[in-house]
């Protein structure tokens, strides 16, 4: 009879001892959410990749682009990385992929990879205190072109050069202006001698210097800055051609960023004064804050040059 009872009292205790293991553990996941969410939220801020569109010479960007990394992982609390990719669509697609969490865009790029991926810009650089800057046409100092005009009128002599297909200054808004005088459709569709894509900006500033290209579209701020570093020589070069104000590139990231997060990167990026970090981006003077409604203009020239589709 003792034996019974002895042996009911083990197996109470026991079965007592699991309820209450069940209910710690329970409440542990529902309270302090230590397993699954923490480790989850954990992984999703282990690092963030910054992707930078090559809108000039890679090492300068690289550079740049680092010494910003190395910042915000101060400022952030993870591991930032930065990577300067090979051609403008790379980074979009790299935000569409996950890879990318923040990316230096093209107005252009940028308005594209708001309307695939939903992403948000929320800084841009200043050059000269202003976030503007032009496309600008320029060919060698002692050529007989100097104005749009000339260049249509003689654009069966003429070997064009635009940046990368993908850059505002370099492509699209040029591009534009052209195909509204007839002379220009498309790589294959034209009436110019040949028609050259460089690539970037410091590409295209080279080419006409050396005169293997006889007019190029660029970015003016990228322009001026490689002429006030020295890497062009401006005594051989001339502007012929300047479109309207465009608002500067923007510095966009994904939609999953947190609102703390934004903030610590636009409070960083604000107070910049780095000479290596402003250099790398076309000379910026400081950096301000952005928003979709600042590239309006371009997301309607993108448009209109059937480079997206409006939104219904």
């Amino acid at each position: 009879m003792f034996q019974r009872r002895q042996s009911f009292l083990v197996l109470t205790c026991l079965l007592i001892s699991c309820m209450l293991m069940a209910a710690c553990s329970h409440t542990e996941k529902r309270d302090g959410g230590t397993s699954a969410n923490q480790t989850e939220n954990s992984e999703k801020h282990a690092e963030m990749l910054i992707g930078v569109i090559p809108a000039q010479g890679s090492n300068q960007m690289e550079l740049g682009a680092d010494k910003l990394a190395s910042l915000l992982t101060e400022k952030l609390g993870y591991k930032v990385h930065a990577e300067v990719y090979p051609d403008y669509n790379g980074v979009v697609e790299a935000m569409g992929a996950g890879k990318v969490q923040m990316s230096y865009l093209g107005p252009l790029t940028y308005v594209e990879a708001h309307e695939r991926y939903d992403v948000k810009a929320i800084v841009t650089q200043l050059i000269a205190g202003k976030p503007f800057y032009y496309s600008y046409l320029i060919a060698p100092a002692d050529s007989a072109y100097n104005s749009l005009d000339d260049v249509v009128n003689n654009a069966k002599n003429i070997r064009f050069a635009f940046g990368d297909i993908s850059s505002t200054s370099g492509s699209l808004i040029p591009g534009i202006a052209l195909k509204k005088t007839g002379v220009f459709k498309s790589q294959q569709e034209h009436a110019f001698k040949s028609i050259t894509y460089t690539g970037d900006h410091t590409a295209t500033a080279l080419a006409i210097q050396n005169k293997q290209q006889d007019v190029g579209a660029i970015d003016s701020a990228y322009y001026n800055n490689l002429v006030k570093q020295g890497k062009i020589d401006g005594e051989q070069i001339k502007t012929i051609w300047q479109s309207e104000e465009l608002f500067q590139y923007p510095w966009a990231v994904v939609d999953s960023m947190t609102d703390a997060d934004i903030e610590i990167i636009r409070e960083t990026m604000l107070a910049i004064t780095d000479a290596d970090i402003l250099n790398a981006f076309g000379g910026a003077s400081g950096f301000t804050k952005a928003s979709n409604e600042d590239y309006a203009s371009i997301r309607q020239a993108a448009i209109d040059d059937g480079r997206i589709k409006p939104r219904e």
